[in-house]
């Protein structure tokens, strides 16, 4: 151990330091520690730990103090030494150390947060927590996560005050002059830190992120109505507000807890009710597509929640679809939740009105491929006739380059919907398309449908049509391979010239194309002395670490392994 320690610690010295050697001395020596401890355990000797720890803690904070000061801007470096601190309880030196890092490094709020919660949580010093958050908004005045932060940590002290002052009174301690201040118990100090905030930072959803914090401590009832009515009275035209307001009454004390399931579902629905209520209300003065989003959110979650009354279930559904149809007519329904709109429509087997959605949502989002899939996608479901018209408007609004999802959903539906001379015009366009994207997948999708239409001889016209018409895909080839292959009576030849014009396209980037072709030469219609010439041009033909892999595939290959 001692020569380990010694080598690591000339290493710190060198004229040329490195990070890595800090880390590795402090992580050994942390190892040690470690060591003791559970040699301690094992013998119960629980004595002389200044002696014997210490020593070894001391020398970690030296090494850290020396690596911190080389590399101040390393803030993980920081964050270990506070972490080793804490772990080993020296609450002295971690006080130093959150000290010195905060002066390097005022400009990250996190680390203001997390020095205030390592005073508060393991010094127990409310007052250092206080005095470190008030020194953080000076350096970020406008920083809401401090003052979140802050107005926690007051509530968190007057929490504990609060517990302090119940058991000296359950035991009947006489604290002499000591007093508990009935303002900080009640919360007023944290009500300090929200009008300060409330001041600095403006919008409803600070504001509404207090209240949430404020609700969860249960004497802070006076707190929250201040808040409340704050929110209320100067974010009256925010959207924000008035979601959380429907949605407390959710919460809202209701009737006395109901046995039967009825019971408690009528209840549930009069609440849903009140909440649609207010979202009525907010929409009379505040006509916007936030809003409206809120609001079939809303209708949206409780429509997916589970319930075993038939009643319920079925209102929620109304008023969704009600809600849906209002922000449609208004104009300021989402994008996505058109799709919703659709899937439970389709769900609940009103396809006449499904058929019409669908194709009012293509036409107010006439630019959006999402929309135009899935709109087609459910047309082509439903077997409906306009399913075709609207292909070709959806090809004329799309960006091309974008457009490959729609040409191969038309593909699908023309290979199963229209007539042989109707696919075969729409493949011979998709063939033409500038996009090579489209181009590529098109030439699959042809082949394909000619061979399940017309075998074998369509297949093989239709490749020899295409073999010459670049762009390629690999999966082209493969496909033609694959067909020849079915066949009762394959030709070698024709094997042959596929992998050919496939390894003319991709034969410098894809090894395992060579080791296919090579493979077939070795099989029962092909001709082994063939493989050698193969092996040579691969070689000569692949690009970088292709020659490598392919050398290691055919070697395992030659030896029997694949």
């Amino acid at each position: 151990m001692l020569k380990r320690s010694t080598a690591l610690e000339y290493k710190l010295h060198r004229a040329i330091q490195s990070k890595d050697d800090f880390i590795t001395y402090i992580q050994y020596e942390i190892n040690v520690l470690e060591l003791i401890k559970k040699r301690r355990s094992r013998i119960k000797y629980h004595f002389k730990r200044e002696e014997i720890e210490y020593p070894f803690i001391h020398r970690i904070n030296n090494v850290f103090r020396r690596a911190t000061t080389k590399w101040q801007d390393d803030v993980q470096l920081w964050l270990s030494q506070v972490a080793f601190n804490k772990k080993w309880g020296t609450k002295s030196q971690l006080s130093k150390v959150l000290s010195t890092m905060l002066a390097i490094h005022p400009d990250k709020p996190a680390l203001w947060i997390m020095a205030a919660k390592c005073e508060m949580e393991d010094r127990n010093s409310s007052e250092s927590a206080r005095h470190l958050f008030l020194r953080a908004l000076r350096f970020h005045p406008e920083n809401k996560k401090i003052y979140q932060e802050y107005f926690r940590m007051e509530l968190m002290h007057a929490e504990k005050l609060r517990k302090q002052q119940q058991e000296l009174e359950q035991a009947q301690i006489d604290v002499g002059e000591y007093t508990f201040s009935p303002e900080i118990l009640s919360g007023k100090l944290a009500e300090v830190v929200y009008r300060d905030g409330a001041q600095k930072i403006k919008g409803a959803e600070f504001i509404l992120s207090l209240l949430q914090i404020a609700a969860i401590f249960d004497f802070t009832k006076e707190l929250q109505d201040t808040i409340l009515q704050d929110l209320q009275s100067q974010y009256n035209e925010d959207y924000l507000m008035w979601d959380f307001m429907a949605k407390r009454e959710l919460d809202a004390a209701g009737a006395p807890e109901l046995q039967s399931a009825k019971g408690r579902a009528s209840d549930t629905d009069r609440r849903e009710d009140r909440c649609c209520a207010v979202y009525e209300e907010a929409l009379k003065s505040l006509n916007t597509e936030a809003m409206w989003t809120c609001y079939v959110t809303f209708c949206l979650e409780r429509y997916k929640r589970k319930t075993n009354i038939t009643e319920l279930k079925e209102k929620r559904k109304q008023r969704l679809l009600r809600v849906l149809q209002s922000a449609h007519d208004a104009k300021l329904l989402q994008e996505t939740f058109y799709k919703n709109w659709l899937q439970v429509l389709l769900s609940s087997g009103d396809t006449v009105t499904a058929t019409q959605i669908a194709i009012i949502a293509t036409q107010r989002f006439s630019q959006s491929l999402e929309m135009w899939s899935f709109s087609l996608q459910t047309l082509v479901h439903l077997e409906s006739a306009e399913a075709g018209h609207l292909f070709q408007e959806a090809l004329k609004h799309v960006n091309p380059k974008e457009s490959l999802p729609l040409w191969q959903l038309q593909a699908d539906w023309s290979m199963t919907s229209q007539t042989p001379e109707e696919t075969e015009t729409f493949f011979k366009k998709g063939l033409l398309s500038p996009v090579p994207a489209v181009s590529s997948a098109m030439k699959e999708k042809y082949l394909e449908w000619s061979y399940k239409t017309g075998g074998y001889k369509r297949a093989r016209k239709t490749f020899r049509s295409l073999h010459e018409h670049r762009p390629f895909t690999k999966a082209f080839f493969l496909k033609m391979i694959q067909i020849e292959k079915e066949q009762e009576i394959s030709k070698m030849s024709n094997l042959r010239d596929y992998y050919e014009r496939a390894l003319r396209e991709f034969g410098s980037s894809d090894e395992n194309l060579w080791m296919d072709y090579i493979k077939e030469e070795l099989g029962r219609l092909g001709n082994p002395e063939n493989c050698g010439k193969l092996h040579w041009r691969a070689i000569k033909t692949l690009e970088g670490e292709r020659v490598e892999s392919f050398t290691t595939q055919y070697t395992l290959l030659q030896t029997g392994n694949i």
